[in-house]
Parts: structure tokens; C-alpha cells; sequence
């Protein structure tokens, strides 16, 4: 097991992305935190499924775009498993606005948007970097967005939060190295339910990329282990997962 001893916090861990990213961590060993905001539920639900497969895992309620909120995450975190390896900022939340209906992108939107995305990661990680220094192999991994490198997405602010993480991702592997290592993943669309699509818009996203299928999370997840596990003399890098479309271009 590659995470046999390790402990992994994963934010918005109940649903889509972040789910698979809990229960491929617990296949390889890992000890899982599953952070909810609202979903409490829906993180119970993953806890049981780990607890079934043998492993260990535990929900904890925090909305990480509140500093004080996201300390106590971590606090909690590692009262409870005794140390924290591999930090997960994977929590997001967007509407879709289309990118001509400016006036559509109010204040709740942006602000909101903004501090899910990106104030989000950097109260997460500097309250675990004590920590995932503890053991000198410590792992960040930001959840960022192909719409990042397209500017096309849910809506501009959407894609300008995650084009500031991933340039947040560089930044904090330049600051936390040598001890910690920090990458992003950029997927490309995933149907995970996250966005209010209009069906017209969806039909578009379900289109097959140019591997002749859709992304899936657990395309998301099987890259989230490999940064942590394997890329070690990897930092500051961001892998996109969408099937080729940024590099080559949209399936015809």
C-alpha cells in the first residue's frame, strides 16, 4: 500500500472529485479525513464505505473559505489521527453565468467564487504546514480546473479563481520546499452534478475528448495518488486530466 501510515485530509470530500479521491486514498492505505461543508450525509456515507473496506476515516464539518473555520480543520485532523501527511484543497463551489452576461456576476457570486477557490487553499495550507513538515516528506495537492489555461468555464470568475491557484500552486511549492512538495491537477469536465449546466451547454461538455471518452473523478483521483506516492521530485507542477483537450484541441 503506498499510504500505509499516512494520513490524508481531503476537503470537500463528500461528493464528486473529492469522494474518489477519499476512497482511492483508502484503497492504497491511507488514513482519510473527509471535510463537508453541508453535505453531512453525503461524507458519512464515504466514512461508512472506507470503514467497510477496512480502513480508517473520519468526517469533520468546516467551511474552509473561513480562516478560523479551516484552522480548526486541521487542529482537528491531527488530534485525531496523530499527524497529517497529504492535504487535499479540492473544495470549490461556482455558478454558471455565461461569460457574456456580465451584469449577471454579482457581488455573492464573486466574493464567494473567489474565497472557495483561492483564499480557501491558502488558510488550509499554511494551518497544515507545521504538520506536514513534522515528517519532511509532507504533500500539497491543489484541485484546479483546465478552465485555469481555456478561460472557458461555469462563468469568468470561475476560471480566473482557478488560473490564481494554479499560480497560488507555484508559489507555495517555491515558499514549502524542500519538505513539502505542492502540484495542482487540472481536470478537464467532469459530470459530477457541481454546476447548474443548462442542458445545451452539458450536451457540449459530455462530448468525448480525444481519448474517445469522458473524464471521470476517479481519473481526478488516480492522479492525486501518483503526486502523492510517486512524483516525488515533482513540486510546482500541475498535471491537466482532460483527455487532451487543452494540448490538442476540442473532439471534432
Amino acid at each position: 500500500m503506498k499510504f500505509k501510515d499516512k494520513v490524508v485530509l481531503v476537503t470537500g470530500g463528500a461528493t464528486g472529485i473529492g469522494r474518489a479521491m477519499c476512497l482511492q486514498f483508502a484503497r492504497e492505505g491511507a488514513a482519510v479525513i473527509v471535510n463537508y461543508s453541508k453535505s453531512k450525509d453525503r461524507a458519512k456515507e464515504v466514512v461508512d464505505l472506507i470503514d467497510a473496506m477496512g480502513g480508517q476515516a473520519v468526517e469533520i464539518q468546516a467551511d474552509v473559505s473561513r480562516d478560523r473555520q479551516a484552522r480548526q480543520l486541521i487542529d482537528q485532523a491531527v488530534a485525531r489521527f496523530n499527524r497529517l501527511d497529504i492535504l487535499i484543497n479540492n473544495a470549490g463551489w461556482t455558478r454558471f453565468i455565461p461569460h457574456d452576461e456580465l451584469d449577471a456576476l454579482s457581488e455573492e457570486i464573486l466574493e464567494k467564487t473567489w474565497s472557495v477557490t483561492v483564499k480557501a487553499p491558502i488558510y488550509c495550507t499554511r494551518a497544515a504546514v507545521p504538520h506536514l513538515r513534522e515528517y519532511g516528506a509532507g504533500a500539497v495537492i491543489n484541485i484546479t480546473s483546465s478552465a485555469a489555461y481555456t478561460a472557458m468555464g461555469s462563468s469568468i470568475i470561475y476560471c480566473a479563481a482557478k488560473a490564481a491557484l494554479a499560480s497560488i500552486t507555484k508559489s507555495l511549492a517555491r515558499t514549502l520546499a524542500p519538505e513539502i512538495r505542492v502540484n495542482a491537477i487540472a481536470p478537464g469536465f467532469v459530470d459530477t452534478g457541481f454546476v447548474n449546466w443548462t442542458p445545451e451547454v452539458l450536451a457540449q461538455l459530455q462530448k468525448k475528448t480525444r481519448l474517445g471518452r469522458s473524464i471521470i473523478a476517479e481519473d481526478i483521483a488516480d492522479a492525486a495518488v501518483f503526486l502523492a506516492a510517486d512524483a516525488k521530485a515533482s513540486t510546482g507542477q500541475t498535471i491537466l486530466v482532460d483527455g487532451g483537450v487543452v494540448a490538442l484541441g476540442p473532439n471534432a
